[in-house]
């Protein structure tokens, strides 16, 4: 996966996006454009979306501070990457966009449970800690799945944009 200069240049950028934009909305609890950005980097350029993605993790680490809340962003955002990639290439376009929000959806519902493992070896929860701490996060996740899914209506419109820009490279 050897990158360009004008690569490393565009998904340091993309990555910024990720970043500015988390910031931008973090007013509203839970609601976000990093799924709907990590789909969309995902189906215009692959294995190359990693860049994007890990870039954003680590601006949040340096702004953030990198402490347990931060450890599982190293696999939560590497999963939806690798749902994505998992599926087809050649979808047929009417379906596209319900399986992208869906999937977008799904992510946000499962956070916290995807959160939890990190959190419990983190902190030294048993099990029953674990699922405690998954219950109590259930309001926040279903926020997290509804808004993923209302987002998620930007993510074909990034794709297009976004492949439209790497033909006008050509």
């Amino acid at each position: 996966m050897k990158l360009t200069i004008r690569e490393i240049a565009v998904f340091g950028m993309l990555g910024g996006i990720m970043y500015a934009s988390k910031l931008i909305m973090e007013l509203i609890p839970n609601v976000h454009l990093l799924g709907v950005l990590t789909i969309a980097y995902t189906v215009v350029y692959r294995k190359k979306a990693l860049y994007p993605i890990y870039t954003y993790v680590i601006l949040n680490g340096i702004f953030s501070g990198f402490a347990a809340w931060w450890v599982p962003y190293l696999y939560l955002w590497a999963l939806l990457w690798g749902v994505v990639m998992l599926l087809p290439k050649n979808m047929p376009k009417k379906v596209q966009p319900v399986v992208y929000m869906t999937i977008c959806a799904v992510h946000g519902f499962l956070f916290g449970t995807l959160y939890a493992p990190a959190q419990a070896i983190l902190y030294g929860l048993n099990f029953k800690g674990m699922i405690a701490w998954i219950i109590a996060g259930l309001p926040w996740d279903a926020i997290h799945g509804v808004s993923n899914f209302f987002c998620g209506i930007l993510i074909m419109p990034i794709i297009t944009v976004l492949r439209y820009a790497e033909r006008i490279r050509e």
